[in-house]
């Protein structure tokens, strides 16, 4: 990278230090640590909004009561962007003429939108209505983020709650997690776009002539609003075909490190969150330096990978070196405003939460570099994950780690005083096993069948690659794309919608049941003889066992595709 890029990286990592622990403890305040800023302003919208729909503020849930709100907002969410996307061609406020989307298309884009996935079979600005982007797609975009930070809420309140039978009242994290974070953050991020170019109007199509003399189409919409949302809240959709490699969408470094910053700052202040709300401020520093790493590492390694060239352009004597007419190293399918430094930063940035927004395109990146893409997804998105969702797989990690140092050392597996015990162990297998499960079966599936095979941009190991890409990124809520696969087909959308659902559905529910079993425990008090799980040792410790379980899990599909191009 050059000088200016890596003065623009520590830029990032500057941020995320020093906004991370204010915001988190912003968040803990929010979701009911303390008096939350704004009281006055945002108090009587809340109160409207449960009057409206008829929610009483005061109760709380059990966790069965909260899961099953969750799923029943889920599906009318889904059930109403799959009717708003059907009817698009006959509903006002679409000046490009969008027609309706077809059905299983339509599917996997409700699906994927309401599972905060956002992957996309289609072309945004072809395919979808001003009123589908701004009313269907920016809705879920920020309803999406905010359940999956009432679901970390959910299972920090189990941990910090002594002897209790409910986790919170999920229609009031979700209103306030909206109107107090999501709806602010987003107005201010915007607000920023549009200073730095990235549009935000109501036209449609506009025509226009080159200097030739040749016409062209240029879109245009309500674009910066929408991006605001999809960084913030890791959605990652596009306005644009062309996600965030969109000049409309990302024009400037500014701008990009703007969207880079809004990807990681509600990740990693969620670990702070999580000190806040059990007390103990240690414990979310020990979550954020385990989440930090990893992500340093495989960004570094991507950096390095990406910066040092194509292997086989090298071969033939052609020069990759910076130079002032060359940004140097692969520069196949990136930006030249980016390089590829900054893309690489956003390639590991993105494929380590579940924000799936490119501003490059992966499929060209080198088979190192791939190879950290993918296993970022694979890890489980927990470096630092997605809103809500990636700290909740942590603690996950957490109670799992735990549990086997319990095991090792010969003490009863405890985490901030609660034993970890056989119900809780099997929830959390339950949710490490239900992502791979459908990552490896449609991949298997997908290559013995020849529609799929045939989606295919290349054949081999790297086919395969592309195969798993576009299996693991929606397993995996992530929707980034790897660009090699062409995936608008009946299989790719039926399956990748139910991959969604899986990866989705099926980590919540087990979550919130951990938080309503852990809830009604009473904490002992913590002795010479408990084992500390906010120092260093338990960080590498917690570090050790994501690895390997990912690894165990997936390395041999991964040596078979981008490890092998790489030994090819």
């Amino acid at each position: 990278m050059t000088a200016e890029q890596w003065i623009i990286l520590a830029g990032l990592i500057g941020l995320v230090l020093i906004i991370g622990p204010p915001l988190g403890r912003y968040i803990a305040a929010v979701l009911g640590v303390g008096s939350a800023p704004g009281d006055r302003i945002f108090s009587p919208v809340e109160r409207l909004v449960y009057r409206l729909v008829g929610v009483d503020a005061e109760r709380e849930q059990r966790w069965t009561a909260y899961a099953l709100s969750l799923l029943a907002f889920s599906v009318v969410s889904i059930l109403g962007l799959y009717g708003l996307l059907r009817l698009q061609g006959l509903l006002p406020f679409n000046p490009t003429g969008a027609t309706a989307v077809e059905p299983w298309l339509a599917f996997n884009v409700a699906v994927s939108f309401v599972t905060n996935t956002n992957w996309q079979n289609y072309g945004g600005e072809a395919t979808l209505s001003h009123l589908s982007q701004v009313v269907g797609l920016v809705t879920q975009n920020f309803v999406s983020a905010a359940v999956g930070l009432a679901v970390m809420g959910a299972l920090i309140r189990g941990l910090a709650r002594p002897r209790s039978d409910t986790i919170g009242n999920f229609w009031v994290d979700l209103t306030r997690l909206t109107t107090r974070l999501l709806l602010p953050l987003s107005l201010l991020l915007a607000v920023a776009l549009v200073s730095q170019g990235v549009i935000q109007n109501t036209t449609g199509f506009q025509e226009v002539h080159t200097l030739e003399g040749a016409p062209q189409m240029i879109p245009g919409g309500p674009v910066a609003s929408q991006v605001a949302i999809k960084q913030l809240g890791t959605n990652g959709g596009g306005f644009f075909n062309a996600n965030s490699s969109h000049p409309f969408e990302n024009p400037t470094r500014i701008s990009n490190l703007l969207e880079l910053a809004a990807i990681l700052l509600i990740p990693f202040a969620a670990p702070f969150t999580y000190g806040t709300m059990v007390g103990r401020r240690r414990q979310g520093w020990a979550v954020f330096w385990a989440m930090f790493l990893l992500w340093l590492a495989a960004t570094g390694i991507v950096v390095v990978a990406e910066g040092g060239g194509n292997p086989t352009l090298a071969t033939y004597g052609v020069d990759q070196a910076i130079s002032q007419v060359s940004p140097g190293g692969n520069m196949e399918g990136k930006e030249v405003r980016f390089g590829p430094g900054l893309s690489a930063v956003w390639a590991a940035t993105t494929t380590a939460t579940s924000n799936g927004s490119v501003n490059s395109m992966h499929d060209s990146y080198t088979p190192a570099g791939a190879t950290v893409t993918l296993s970022n997804m694979l890890l489980g998105e927990v470096s630092p994950g997605g809103v809500g969702v990636g700290l909740a797989g942590m603690l996950i990690f957490v109670i799992l780690t735990v549990f086997i140092a319990g095991l090792m050392v010969g003490r009863t597996p405890e985490l901030l005083g609660k034993k970890i015990q056989a119900s809780e162990m099997k929830l959390a297998t339950l949710y490490l096993l239900a992502m791979p499960v459908m990552v490896l079966g449609i991949a298997g599936l997908a290559v013995l069948l020849p529609e799929a095979l045939a989606a295919r941009t290349n054949p081999g190991p790297w086919g395969l690659a592309e195969i798993l890409y576009g299996v693991a990124s929606p397993a995996n809520n992530n929707g980034s794309a790897f660009a090699g696969l062409s995936s608008n087909t009946p299989f790719f959308n039926i399956t990748q919608a139910l991959a969604m659902l899986v990866g989705r559905f099926f980590l919540i529910i087990p979550v919130l049941a951990i938080a309503g079993s852990l809830v009604r425990k009473q904490p002992s008090a913590t002795t010479e003889g408990s084992f500390p799980t906010d120092s260093p040792l338990f960080v590498g410790l917690l570090i050790g066992v994501i690895v390997i379980v990912a690894g165990l899990t997936f390395f041999p599909v991964l040596s078979l595709g981008p490890i092998a191009e790489a030994l090819g």
